[in-house]
């Protein structure tokens, strides 16, 4: 079965981007000035899963970042919603977590990166995250947008490693235990 592997940022006072979706607070750290492993990350991946909102929101970023291909889960949009020039890049789907996982695996996919922070929550709630890696930010912004919402369990983790960056950015490593 493919695995779900999440690479995020977040702020010290845990939020994942402003309530408006905004990540003018990350940017500044954005400078690739730094490798805090996001290249090697992606290049362990098969693909991406997001969400409709980090979708929207990376669509604003001018050019696509993402090489590979890319899956957006959502029940709104369609494949009308695509931008001409991400239609080979990127694909809508309304499965459920399980089901597009299953889907991805008789596709071959071995990896695949989990990205948005209601898309990780549900991934998590569902067993379908292996490992997460969570960079802080040293910033507090008060109010946001959190990466891990309500749970209807516990989910422990084992911490793996933790890096400290230059530039303040501390990122740590999690194995998640109890998944599926």
């Amino acid at each position: 079965m493919v695995t779900g592997h999440v690479f995020i940022a977040a702020t010290m006072d845990g939020f994942i981007a402003r309530k408006d979706g905004n990540l003018d607070w990350l940017m500044e750290y954005n400078t690739g000035d730094e490798d805090h492993g996001y290249d090697a990350f992606m290049a362990s991946v098969d693909g991406l899963i997001m969400g409709r909102g980090t979708f929207e929101k990376v669509l604003t970023f001018g050019e696509w970042p993402y090489q590979g291909p890319v899956i957006v889960m959502s029940g709104r949009l369609t494949e009308k919603d695509i931008p001409e020039n991400l239609k080979n890049k990127v694909r809508i789907s309304d499965q459920t977590p399980n089901a597009l996982m299953e889907i991805l695996d008789k596709e071959g996919w071995s990896r695949a990166y989990v990205d948005g922070g209601k898309i990780i929550q549900s991934f998590l709630r569902a067993g379908l995250i292996s490992d997460i890696i969570l960079t802080r930010i040293p910033v507090l912004i008060g109010d946001g947008l959190t990466l891990f919402g309500t749970l209807d369990a516990d989910i422990k983790l084992d911490h793996i490693e933790t890096t400290s960056f230059p530039s303040g950015l501390i990122g740590s490593k999690y194995k998640v235990l109890n998944k599926k």
